[in-house]
């Protein structure tokens, strides 16, 4: 696999795909960017496959590059149309990539290269990259958020993080993890849970997006108990950004 993956770093097979994301009026107000490796021979493979390999050998800080170039390059298009300018492009950020003490400079040099309004990009982090070291991730967040970037706490309820250091990180947003949604209509328990999310989430002052929305009854019961986004196959599957601009229109 390591081979086959230093080979498509190379010969930048990759594609990226994007899952749109809606407002409480039903409406979209961005994408999630999502890596896919075009294979030759074996089509496309999901990052599931490949995502622990590049970490174990380090090509995950070429990947997660490209995919931060590439979704500026498609959030610049954005920014030129007007009927589009409004949308955000959300990627993933690995905790090898952002404990770089190079990677804010990088990201610094993408953004000019595209000038890009950065108030329209957010990383998204995890729970055990937030706290992994928690005053060097402050430093380096604000570093990316003097930028104008903003950050994404991704599947907010299923890591470790203490409640204390939620007021501490510039977060901007909490992203409620698709397993408490999956069940959200029949199981109390996640029900409660993302009751207590969203409303300490309100009370921070931070945005709360919702992942694996599948149904109306979900969509309806988060809107409901004050939920900002939504994201999930109710909206669209992760599609090629050519299937993606039928879904803005």
């Amino acid at each position: 696999m390591e081979s086959l993956l230093r080979a498509a770093v190379d010969r930048q097979q990759f594609e990226l795909y994007f899952q749109p994301q809606y407002g409480h009026h039903g409406r979209p107000i961005g994408a999630e960017g999502l890596i896919r490796w075009n294979h030759p021979e074996r089509g496309l493979i999901s990052p599931a496959a490949f995502i622990s390999t590049a970490e174990e050998t380090g090509l995950i800080i070429p990947i997660g590059l490209w995919v931060l170039e590439t979704a500026c390059k498609q959030l610049k298009q954005w920014q030129k149309c007007t009927s589009t300018e409004h949308l955000t492009i959300s990627v993933n950020v690995s905790s090898m990539q952002f404990s770089q003490s190079e990677f804010a400079s990088q990201v610094t040099q993408i953004i000019q290269q595209h000038a890009i309004n950065t108030k329209q990009l957010k990383l998204e982090l995890t729970e055990s990259l937030l706290l992994d070291n928690v005053d060097r991730t402050i430093i380096q967040m604000e570093k990316l958020g003097a930028l104008g970037i903003q950050f994404s706490l991704d599947d907010f309820g299923t890591g470790y993080s203490s409640l204390q250091y939620l007021k501490k990180l510039p977060l901007y947003q909490l992203k409620i993890d698709q397993s408490f949604i999956r069940d959200l209509m029949s199981d109390m328990s996640d029900q409660s849970i993302v009751h207590t999310i969203i409303s300490m989430a309100n009370s921070l002052g931070l945005e709360v997006i919702a992942e694996g929305v599948e149904t109306n009854e979900q969509f309806q019961y988060l809107q409901n108990k004050g939920c900002h986004y939504f994201q999930g196959y109710l909206f669209g599957k992760p599609m090629p950004i050519s299937e993606l601009a039928i879904y803005l229109r």
